[in-house]
C-alpha cells in the first residue's frame, strides 16, 4: 500500500509518490505531466491526455472534453452531457480520468495506492463558502469512488511552498503565486531548513487567497477579442439595433462549455441566425465549426497563439480549415489589451493576501512562481510589481504543486509510503 500526491489540474495533471524517493510518476509514455483531457471515441474505450487530443485533431469520430476541473464548483458538475448515444455525468467523466491516473501510477510503481493528498485551489468558487465546500466534497467523493481509501486536501500554493522549501538554505517569508489553468492562488508562508522538520506547519502559513482566474480565462478573452468576430461575434442582425446572439460565442470560447454547441437543436438555431444576419457569411463560418465539431480545435489554436506570444511579438493563426485563406494576426498588444483586466485582478488579490498577512511588500523575501500563466509577460509583471524587492524564483511550471503534494502525502501517510 502507498500514498500519493495528486495535482488534478484544469489543464494538466501530475501524480507523485515518495518511495523509493520523492518523484513524479510517468503518466503517459515517459511524461510526468498529462493534459487533463478525455476523448470518448465512438464504439471504443475512452482515451486520455495527449492520446485524447491527438485523436480529436486527427478527426476521429468522438467527443473531446478538456478543462474537466472547471466543472467543480459549477452547476455543470451535477449535469450530464451527450456522448454518442448516451448521456454521461460530469462526475463520471472526472472519475474515469482520475481512475486512469491511479491505475497508471500503480502499474508504474508496482504499489497499490490507497491514500491521496489532492491539490485544491484556495477558492473553487469566489465568495461562496457553501459552494466551495460542495466542490471539495464532490472531488472527495469522486476520489473515493475511483478507489482511494483515504482522501485529504492541501491548498495548491501551500504545496508549491513545500516544494520550494526543499531548496532554501535559510529562513524566508515567501509569497507563492500559482497561476494555473482555472484559478490563481496565493500563499504567504514562512519556510526554512529548520521549519520543514516541524510536524505542524499551521503557524507558518501567514495568509492564503485566490481567485477563479486562470489560463483558460485568458484563452477565452483572447478568442472573443480576436477570433470570434470573424465568426460573427458582435455583428448585427438585419433588424436595426439587434445584435447576433452572443451566447454561442461565449460557449465556443470557453473550454468547459464548447460541447454545448453540439447539443440537439443548436444547429437549427444557427441556421435561423444566419438567415437574419447582416453578415451571413460570418455565421456560415460559425456553423462550419459546429458541424465539424471544431470548437476544441479552435480553442487549441488560440491557446497556442497565447503561449507563442510569451516569446514572440506577433503570431498568425491559420483558420483555413474553416474557410480557404482565413487567418488572423494576433500581437502581444492584443493579448495584453484583451486580458489586462485579468492581470489587474490577480495583482489586486495579491494585495489582499499581503493585507491578510499584515505584511508590507518589502517584508517578502522571495516570490515563487509556478503555473503556466506565469509565463505571460504582463501577468508576470503584475505579480512582480506587488513585491518589487523580493528575489524571484521560477518553480517547475507544471510540477511544483505535484511535488509539494507528494511531500505532504509522505508527511501525512508516512506509514503507508514506507
Amino acid at each position: 500500500m502507498s500514498a500519493c500526491g495528486l495535482d488534478f489540474g484544469t489543464s494538466n495533471t501530475t501524480l507523485g509518490m515518495a518511495k523509493p524517493q520523492l518523484h513524479l510518476v510517468p503518466l503517459e509514455g515517459g511524461e510526468v505531466t498529462i493534459p487533463s483531457a478525455i476523448f470518448y471515441a465512438r464504439d471504443a474505450a475512452p482515451l486520455v491526455g495527449r492520446e485524447a487530443i491527438r485523436a480529436y485533431v486527427e478527426g476521429r469520430d468522438g467527443r473531446l472534453m478538456r478543462s474537466l476541473k472547471s466543472v467543480l464548483g459549477n452547476p455543470l458538475i451535477d449535469e450530464t452531457t451527450q456522448v454518442g448515444r448516451a448521456r454521461v455525468g460530469f462526475r463520471s467523466v472526472i472519475g474515469h480520468f482520475i481512475q486512469v491516473m491511479k491505475r497508471r501510477a500503480e502499474m508504474a510503481s508496482g504499489r497499490t495506492l490507497t491514500s491521496v493528498v489532492h491539490g485544491r485551489p484556495v477558492h473553487f468558487v469566489d465568495g461562496d463558502a457553501s459552494g466551495d465546500r460542495k466542490a471539495e466534497e464532490s472531488l472527495r467523493t469522486i476520489a473515493l469512488e475511483a478507489g482511494f481509501r483515504d482522501v485529504s486536501f492541501q491548498y495548491e500554493p501551500i504545496a508549491a511552498a513545500l516544494d520550494y522549501e526543499q531548496q532554501v538554505s535559510r529562513e524566508e517569508v515567501a509569497l507563492i503565486a500559482d497561476i494555473g489553468g482555472g484559478t490563481s492562488d496565493f500563499s504567504i508562508v514562512r519556510i526554512g531548513p529548520e521549519r520543514r522538520r516541524r510536524p505542524d506547519r499551521v503557524s507558518d502559513i501567514l495568509a492564503n487567497d485566490g481567485i477563479r482566474v486562470g489560463g483558460t480565462d485568458f484563452d477565452r478573452l483572447l478568442s472573443l477579442g480576436t477570433v470570434m468576430p470573424l465568426l460573427g461575434f458582435r455583428s448585427s442582425m438585419r433588424r436595426a439595433g439587434l445584435p447576433v446572439p452572443s451566447g454561442y460565442y461565449f460557449d465556443l470560447a470557453t473550454w468547459s462549455t464548447i460541447n454545448r454547441l453540439y447539443e440537439r437543436g443548436v444547429q437549427h438555431q444557427l441556421n435561423e441566425v444566419r438567415r437574419d444576419a447582416q453578415h451571413p457569411e460570418r455565421i456560415e463560418r460559425l456553423i462550419h465549426v459546429v458541424e465539424e465539431r471544431g470548437g476544441h480545435r479552435l480553442a487549441i489554436d488560440v491557446e497556442g497563439a497565447k503561449i507563442a506570444l510569451s516569446a514572440e511579438p506577433a503570431v498568425q493563426v491559420l483558420l483555413d480549415w474553416i474557410e480557404r485563406g482565413l487567418a488572423v494576426a494576433i500581437g502581444r498588444d492584443d493579448l495584453i489589451g484583451h486580458t489586462r483586466e485579468l492581470a489587474d485582478r490577480i495583482a489586486a488579490r495579491i494585495s489582499d493576501c499581503l493585507n491578510d498577512a499584515g505584511l508590507r511588500a518589502d517584508q517578502i523575501d522571495a516570490l515563487f512562481l509556478t503555473g503556466g500563466s506565469t509565463r505571460l509577460a504582463h501577468v508576470r509583471a503584475a505579480i512582480l510589481a506587488m513585491a518589487p524587492e523580493a528575489k524571484v524564483v521560477d518553480g517547475d511550471t507544471f510540477g511544483s504543486v505535484g511535488m509539494g503534494l507528494t511531500i505532504e502525502a509522505a508527511n501525512r501517510y508516512g506509514d503507508l509510503a514506507a
